[in-house]
């Protein structure tokens, strides 16, 4: 098949790769840096059920063997054209939290962090890559600097929110050979709700919220002001969706992934017994969703302004109204490839696909700043 993006670029141009391994799938996202633009050159997604002998939108546990000839496969198909790259790690295979400590000087914090992190983390830090960053104050007016009330100075006692992050080596090890069996050149791994957020929010003030399903399991992502505060993985995704169907209409897999797909078609009684069998589900994922939205609300004392729907579970048909109806606000597809330049007749089609790529638009985004 002719790419194409063929005739869309201008020759020379410096290209980058962002990678996102899924349970079911695999993605790739290539983009080029043109007068300063984030340009898309060409993406690919490719399933792995069929590399572990299962149906296409089965989550499989690949070897490193078999997760490195599916990612030369896709980067062929896609027809990639460079091997610098970055790749997704799932949210998973990490401990994201956020902690309390002093307001110490950065050099101090550096000593502290490690040793506060052992309080969180349930194996030995020599076991662990750590990494964080320290929250910005919200408002720099969080104190009175009224000079006759010295009790409202701010002190050393006043606490800093850190957000600590941390993955196991073994992990990162399992990744890179991965990576080095399929000839990347690969810079860094990033867990897959950041590049998420860097494709998709916007510059927005007031929270919002991520809600990414995938096949296996949903994450639920806060973010505010582009920093992460809170994350939750609900195990169910669009694979407990399709065995439901399956189970319930005794029809096979890929049937009942077809009929997940097309819902709203066929007779009225055919549809009321899917949407029976779907809502089971979906009233789970949402309940626990809705659950973490509040608590962050009442937590914080603050609204969450936007829900944002990404991954591939969101593209069954009429999902978004069954969304709109659950949360009590603003509620928006992802579209992570608004934040980059591709011919307009791709437009629609992009909209549609990016549903799926967020994780490896953000990566690619990513890599392109390492070339400023």
């Amino acid at each position: 098949m002719d790419n194409p993006f063929k005739n869309f670029f201008g020759k020379g141009d410096t290209n980058v790769i962002g990678i996102d391994i899924g349970s079911s799938a695999i993605k790739v996202v290539q983009l080029s840096k043109v007068r300063g633009r984030a340009v898309l050159k060409t993406y690919g997604s490719l399933a792995l059920g069929p590399y572990a002998n299962l149906a296409i939108g089965q989550a499989t546990n690949l070897s490193s063997d078999k997760l490195s000839e599916a990612i030369k496969d896709l980067l062929r198909e896609s027809n990639v054209t460079t091997v610098n790259s970055g790749v997704s790690i799932p949210l998973r295979s990490s401990l994201v939290t956020l902690i309390e400590m002093p307001a110490f000087s950065e050099d101090k914090l550096k000593d502290m962090i490690p040793i506060e992190a052992r309080k969180f983390i349930p194996v030995p830090i020599s076991e662990v890559t750590l990494d964080w960053w320290v929250i910005p104050r919200e408002e720099e007016k969080a104190f009175d600097f009224d000079p006759e009330s010295e009790a409202k100075k701010p002190t050393r006692q006043d606490k800093t929110e850190v957000l600590l992050v941390s993955i196991h080596n073994e992990v990162l090890q399992g990744y890179n050979s991965i990576v080095q069996s399929a000839g990347l050149r690969t810079s860094f791994f990033e867990i897959e709700m950041f590049a998420a957020i860097r494709a998709l929010v916007e510059h927005e003030i007031a929270p919002v919220a991520i809600f990414d399903m995938g096949a296996v399991a949903t994450k639920i992502y806060i973010s505010e002001r582009g920093v992460v505060k809170e994350s939750h993985i609900i195990n169910k995704g669009s694979q407990d969706i399709t065995i439901s169907i399956s189970k319930g209409l005794q029809v096979t897999i890929e049937k009942a992934e077809k009929i997940k797909r097309n819902l709203g078609e066929g007779s009225v009684s055919d549809q009321k017994s899917v949407y029976d069998i779907v809502s089971l589900t979906l009233d789970y994922i949402f309940s626990e969703a809705g659950a973490l939205i509040l608590a962050y609300q009442k937590k914080h004392n603050k609204s969450i302004a936007k829900v944002y729907l990404t991954g591939g579970g969101v593209a069954m048909q009429g999902f978004f109204d069954i969304a709109r109806s659950r949360f009590e606000t603003e509620v928006v597809l992802g579209n992570p490839f608004g934040k980059v330049d591709a011919p307009a007749f791709l437009s629609d089609l992009l909209k549609q696909a990016g549903l799926d790529f967020a994780v490896a638009v953000g990566i690619a985004l990513r890599k392109l700043q390492e070339l400023n």
